[in-house]
């Protein structure tokens, strides 16, 4: 009986059971804490390169090739030296496999695969896993330019290049596997539409 309550009121030992104890908890909340950090670093990553692939496709050659030589004056009826209607140039939207016309478009949507594997490539460089299937990019009506103009394309279209279906796997995310990345957007309006290189 003495053995008894003299094994019941030893501690010694006690600090290392409520180590072990604490010690899965602590090692949750440290890769949890990294993995959160990862997961930020992989958006910021996102939005940094579909930043600089708007940048890119603003100030250099437009994919949609067929727009960039059209003029609206001789070809499409819009008198000399006024602004492109929408109803001239309801937009466009560039994918990987071709550009697609966004209502009624007389010019041609032929695809200028250099220029969007330019851009593609430049997104790249901040963020490696983007393939060409995950850009898309917009090209918009912004009331910008005017009919006939003869140093470069008749309309400035606002350019918002998308990063889509992106996924993210977690450093120590065993359990849960990848996760979705929201979709990022950035746009601006379209410089000369001519060029191979931007800063």
């Amino acid at each position: 009986m003495i053995r008894a309550r003299a094994f019941l009121r030893d501690v010694r030992g006690a600090m290392a059971a409520e180590f072990a104890l604490v010690l899965p908890i602590m090692l949750l909340f440290l890769f949890g804490i990294m993995d959160v950090g990862y997961y930020a670093w992989a958006i910021n990553q996102g939005e940094k390169a579909t930043q600089m692939g708007a940048r890119w496709a603003v100030a250099t050659n437009l994919v949609p090739s067929g727009l960039a030589n059209y003029s609206f004056a001789s070809a499409g009826s819009v008198p000399q030296g006024t602004v492109v209607p929408i109803s001239a140039f309801p937009g466009l939207t560039c994918t990987s496999t071709a550009c697609t016309c966004k209502g009624q478009c007389a010019f041609g949507t032929a695809r200028n695969g250099a220029a969007f594997d330019a851009i593609v490539g430049r997104m790249q460089d901040f963020k490696g896993n983007i393939t060409p299937e995950n850009v898309q990019i917009d090209y918009d009506w912004s009331g910008l330019g005017y009919s006939g103009d003869p140093n470069g394309p008749d309309v400035a279209p606002i350019v918002t290049v998308r990063l889509i279906d992106m996924e993210h796997r977690p450093l120590f995310g065993l359990l849960i596997g990848s996760v979705d990345l929201p979709e990022f957007a950035y746009s601006l309006t379209s410089e000369d539409g001519e060029g191979t290189i931007s800063n």
